[in-house]
């Protein structure tokens, strides 16, 4: 397998032209809406102290893999900021990156709000995002490549190891698909048979159809050779229901 061991300048790799995927039209016109916005973590589950699809669970595993007083975390796909704020007083420096106006206001709120200095809030995405400074130490997204076909995953992975320093930690959380296609009509209906009814508190089955429908999420058998041919070693990878995948990789040097 062709594997990519170029050393920097990786960022020099600029995504654009006529052929560039417009991010924020990728993302859903719900993410410019601020009342969408000021109910994401509810929807999300992020306001269950217990709820695993809290993404300040994912805080040990960061700082078991780089994150430190001084170390430089980059947050693609931040959202409304819950992981950047959480990890704050854990870091160096953050950068919280997301390509929605009212996810960016809504971070710099809420650091403003807690006093946190070191947080950073940028309008970008995955192919616009020019990293500022020395190397990142630690690159986490959750719930957001999946919004890009795959032919600009691979693009966004490769520019995500451009801003890591040799060694560097990515993690990823995200839906991706540990089955072949035959089995996709039985997983998803397991899967929209545990959806929520009420979208309010939850994604309901019409919102995990929509999804499949009219977003990117991929194949592991797919997803790993992009990680790899990025420049990526995995270090651990987990799944839950066959459909959302946890990986932990080392950018190689």
């Amino acid at each position: 397998m062709w594997r990519d061991s170029c050393p920097f300048p990786r960022m020099s790799l600029v995504i654009e032209g006529p052929w560039v995927v417009d991010e924020l039209a990728f993302a859903g016109a719900e993410h410019l809406d601020a009342a969408y916005v000021a109910g994401y973590d509810r929807k999300s589950g992020y306001e269950k102290v217990d709820d695993a699809t809290d993404p300040t669970g994912d805080l040990p595993d960061l700082r078991a893999h780089g994150l430190n007083p001084v170390a430089t975390l980059v947050d693609l796909g931040a959202g409304t900021g819950r992981l950047a704020l959480a990890a704050a007083p854990h870091a160096g420096r953050v950068v919280a990156v997301d390509v929605s106006p009212a996810m960016i206001d809504a971070i710099r709120a809420r650091a403003a709000a807690a006093g946190l200095t070191n947080v950073d809030a940028t309008r970008a995405g995955f192919l616009t995002y020019e990293h500022p400074g020395p190397p990142a130490d630690v690159v986490y997204t959750r719930n957001a490549l999946h919004q890009l076909p795959d032919f600009f995953k691979a693009l966004a992975l490769h520019r995500i190891a451009g801003m890591l320093r040799p060694g560097g930690t990515l993690l990823v959380r995200d839906l991706v698909y540990d089955f072949g296609p035959g089995e996709a009509p039985a997983v998803f209906a397991d899967w929209f048979a545990g959806a929520a009814s009420d979208p309010r508190e939850g994604y309901t089955a019409e919102d995990y159809a929509t999804h499949i429908r009219t977003e990117f999420s991929t194949y592991r058998w797919l997803f790993e050779p992009m990680l790899d041919a990025a420049g990526f070693d995995i270090v651990d990878a987990s799944y839950h229901g066959r459909l959302y995948g946890r990986y932990v990789c080392r950018r190689r040097g």
